[in-house]
């Protein structure tokens, strides 16, 4: 007996805007006794939305969906009914996603005509379970280019950043401040096993699922990659730890300068036959952030393609040594790097000589560069000097070429050097505070960039921040909104992402496995 299987589409995506990814998502071994069948998604990323026909017993995809039979009595009827009902309660809320064609926008279905004023990822869900500085900084970045990002955290006390202080703006450190922007918060005890049961709810109606505790710690609340995608087969997993999944460290705890120290990075910091030093940025920790924001984006497009979710393992440890680039070629040559203060090891000059007054910063890395910098300095007598003739006699000449170039930077102040550099092609720049970085003309280049934004905090009032480091040409980055207060948006939550009613909302934050602060 063959049996009709039709899969429901949102009214306002034709056809032929879906794509067929639908078939490669999950599929499963079928067969309907009824003569009438429809398979409603559950989730806006794995729609085809064509009306199909299969014979019973063929394959078709069920995860993801409500399987409806429809049979003869009215009881089952009016039980399938309400099943649509809040399917639809679903689409107008969240809506479907649409493929390429037919005119339509990747995420969201709006026609092409509005593609200018849509964010590449808005429609994304992100459901945030990291603290400190790699994984929010990962979710602050994805939530410029328009994700929704549901910040989870500790009920009482939050982020940990949020008391690393000082400096502080009002109750909260700058430290979160800088990393959290564009997010919601809701305050949730994780580790209440009866309310890990919302963490798997949000989990189910979000795109991606971030993480940065020790590797078995989310495994043993239920929250593990093998419960959410049990759960929800289209997620993406990003999990950050600091050693990775598997050896002997993985179990350790991972903060930035431990895994600076143990990747090699702070052996190579420092001046010359000086002690180490510790960036002064947790480098380790925004390097991870930024590996983990470019996954997750390949990620999502990799479900596009596959109609499939996936696990990511990102690590501190990792993460520094992919950044350690040429110094790693130990691994080639065998040759242990050294520390270079300012300088650097295999470029001669390229470093900061002192002035009258401070410090400018020269990188001459070609033989154009060299010739300018000589003629600017006025020892044109070097350019046909036969043992500065290329960058290899540059270094193996290092000490000699060094002390006559610091002689004569001494000779000026930093202004006047900057002033003789000005439209050399040389690379060129002082040493600054922050407070001279804000009053200098670099810092009015940030600010016509936009790279400064200014917003308003529900507590503090008007705030500056670094924004996006990148612009885009179609679209503008998301408008900023302040890093909010701890469980600022517990309730908005939990109604309107997983439609919990008012008396539920109420018993959870009377039994403070929830909490919400008395002001928004």
């Amino acid at each position: 007996m063959k049996t009709k299987t039709r899969l429901l589409r949102p009214r306002n995506c034709p056809d032929q805007s879906f794509t067929e990814n639908w078939w490669s998502f999950t599929k499963t071994v079928l067969r309907p006794s009824a003569p009438y069948n429809i398979l409603v998604p559950l989730h806006k990323r794995f729609a085809t939305g064509r009306a199909i026909s299969r014979e019973a017993g063929s394959e078709v995809p069920l995860s993801g969906c409500v399987f409806l039979k429809l049979g003869p009595r009215v009881s089952e009827r009016l039980v399938i009914l309400a099943t649509l009902a809040r399917v639809k309660a679903l689409w107008r809320t969240s809506g479907f996603t649409c493929g390429l064609g037919g005119g339509r926008e990747l995420w969201t279905c709006r026609p092409k005509s509005d593609i200018d004023n849509v964010k590449p990822l808005e429609g994304v869900k992100i459901l945030d379970l990291t603290r400190i500085l790699a994984g929010p900084f990962a979710t602050m970045n994805l939530g410029d280019l328009g994700t929704e990002v549901i910040k989870v955290e500790r009920p009482g006390g939050g982020d940990d950043t949020r008391t690393w202080g000082p400096p502080f703006m009002g109750t909260e450190s700058t430290y979160f401040l800088s990393v959290n922007l564009n997010k919601k918060s809701i305050a949730v005890n994780i580790k209440d096993p009866k309310e890990v049961k919302i963490i798997k709810e949000l989990a189910a109606v979000c795109d991606v699922f971030v993480g940065n505790y020790a590797p078995r710690k989310l495994s043993a609340m239920g929250l593990g990659y093998e419960d959410i995608d049990r759960l929800a087969p289209h997620i993406i997993y990003c999990f950050i730890t600091g050693y990775g999944q598997k050896g002997p460290l993985s179990q350790r705890a991972g903060y930035d300068a431990v895994a600076s120290a143990v990747s090699g990075m702070m052996h190579i910091t420092g001046p010359e036959d000086g002690d180490p030093v510790c960036p002064g940025v947790a480098m380790t920790d925004l390097a991870t952030g930024l590996y983990a924001f470019g996954v997750i984006m390949t990620g999502l497009i990799q479900r596009y393609r596959t109609g499939k979710g996936l696990f990511i393992d990102c690590n501190l440890l990792s993460s520094q040594v992919a950044c350690l680039t040429q110094v790693a070629d130990y691994l080639i040559a065998q040759k242990e790097p050294e520390c270079w203060g300012t300088a650097h090891g295999s470029i001669v000059p390229y470093q900061a000589f002192k002035t009258k007054d401070g410090y400018l910063v020269i990188g001459a890395g070609n033989n154009q560069q060299f010739a300018a910098m000589c003629k600017i300095l006025n020892l044109p007598e070097l350019i046909d000097d036969w043992k500065y003739k290329t960058n290899h006699l540059w270094v193996q000449n290092r000490k000699q070429l060094i002390k006559i170039l610091s002689e004569w930077f001494e000779e000026e102040m930093t202004n006047k050097w900057l002033h003789l550099f000005e439209g050399s092609r040389v690379p060129y720049g002082p040493i600054n505070n922050m407070k001279n970085c804000r009053a200098s003309g670099l810092f009015f280049e940030v600010l016509h960039n936009g790279f400064i934004m200014e917003l308003k905090d529900p507590t503090m009032g008007k705030i500056s921040v670094p924004g996006p480091a990148v612009r885009y040409s179609i679209f503008k980055m998301s408008e900023a909104r302040p890093p909010p207060l701890l469980g600022q948006h517990t309730t908005y939550i939990l109604k309107e992402t997983v439609r919990y009613d008012d008396r539920t909302i109420h018993e959870l934050l009377g039994t403070a496995v929830v909490s919400q602060p008395k002001t928004e």
